[in-house]
């Protein structure tokens, strides 16, 4: 590149609208004059020329290595929420793994709930936080027991006002079972004989029914961070929490990737991915460049539905039999593409340095085409 068009080519770039935005505001805050907004202007153009990559630069190559290299490093251990002694949240390696692999469901589900400006106060979060944890029928019951002679299991609750909403979620639950309430009791009877091991069984189906809270969270921790409460679940379940009139669905989040993409879409759930990738790396003190965990989260998210790095997901899903091969399953996917009668038409890297062939990136993108005065004359 020239020095004439090094000199010009800050001045032709067009920066982003975010960056723009963000110049102005920085220029009103330090209230700069307009001789050091340019200043301020050009500096930006000048990093953001840096940042920008070249045609050709293999990028994902460039990203799988610089997460992966520091990923070596992770420990394989758990993260404990403070002031909960007992409650364990997957971080480090494992939840790098459940991340890239887009597991179904997180090992440890977690919401971080943020309240509305009204309800931002201590003892609003610590209601809201005690009325959205499950409550199971054993957890409102004081003793269970177990009839045979009768063919029945017998509950008490703790508090007696409890006897009328507890046999009706019985009733719902179980259309198959008889409820008959009593002065201080309710006792539940099953159509047909039970053995023992069987009337066990329903009696542990009965105390593991929804009984009020929200189902899916196990527990909610509430603390400060400077001038905000926030409410921190163990277990997830989005779709009903933002239903509630205190919480602040604009930024109220969960760290599974799958519920964010059924309640929020697909944007949100790439977001989540990067949110959750990074926090992953930072809380374990490694510095990765945001801009590779952006291009992870942009191919798995870049279909309309997420999928995993991996044979079921973008790796499995590439066009090249080769490359598809030397991943995973090798006889599987050449033994398919043969019967398919498919084509490998040698576009990538990685099917081009298993045949020793210029891989397509950097120089090796082009074709060099030159034009010789002789031929011209002739």
């Amino acid at each position: 590149m020239s020095q004439k068009l090094q000199k010009e080519l800050p001045n032709n770039i067009e920066l982003p609208k975010v960056l723009l935005d963000e110049i102005e505001r920085v220029a009103s805050v330090k209230r700069l004059s307009e001789e050091k907004k340019q200043q301020l202007i050009e500096n930006v153009k000048k990093n953001y020329l840096k940042s920008i990559f070249e045609p050709g630069e293999a990028i994902g190559i460039i990203t799988a290595q610089s997460i992966s290299e520091p990923a070596t490093q992770m420990t394989m251990r758990t993260y404990h929420f403070a002031g909960s002694a007992g409650i364990k949240v997957t971080y480090g390696l494992p939840r790098l793994i459940e991340i890239f692999d887009a597991k179904r469901a997180p090992e440890t589900p977690v919401m971080e709930i943020y309240l509305k400006k009204e309800f931002n106060n201590s003892d609003e979060a610590r209601k809201l936080a005690e009325n959205v944890v499950e409550k199971r029928i054993s957890n409102v019951t004081e003793k269970v027991s177990v009839n045979l002679s009768e063919n029945s299991v017998e509950i008490e609750p703790d508090d007696l006002k409890r006897l009328g909403k507890i046999s009706r979620v019985i009733r719902e639950s179980m259309p198959s079972v008889r409820v008959k309430e009593k002065t201080k009791s309710i006792v539940v009877y099953p159509k047909g004989e039970l053995d023992v091991k069987e009337l066990q069984n329903l009696r542990e189906k009965i105390m593991n029914l929804h009984f009020d809270g929200i189902s899916g969270i196990d527990n909610a921790i509430v603390r400060r961070e400077e001038n905000e409460w926030l409410i921190n679940t163990v277990g997830s379940n989005l779709e009903e929490i933002l239903k509630i009139d205190e919480v602040d669905d604009t930024r109220t989040v969960t760290n599974d990737i799958h519920e964010t993409f059924k309640v929020l879409g697909i944007e949100a759930a790439r977001n989540i991915i990067i949110k959750e990738a990074m926090k992953t790396l930072e809380e374990q003190g490694l510095n990765v460049d945001i801009r590779h965990i952006l291009l992870v989260g942009d191919i798995m998210t870049t279909t309309g539905r997420i999928q995993s790095i991996g044979r079921y997901g973008v790796a499995g899903a590439q066009t090249s039999i080769l490359s598809r091969a030397a991943f995973e399953e090798t006889i599987k996917h050449l033994v398919r593409a043969s019967i398919r009668n498919e084509v490998d038409e040698f576009k990538g890297i990685f099917e081009n340095v298993m045949v020793g062939q210029v891989v397509p990136v950097g120089t090796g993108m082009f074709d060099l085409i030159a034009k010789f005065e002789e031929e011209e004359k002739k």
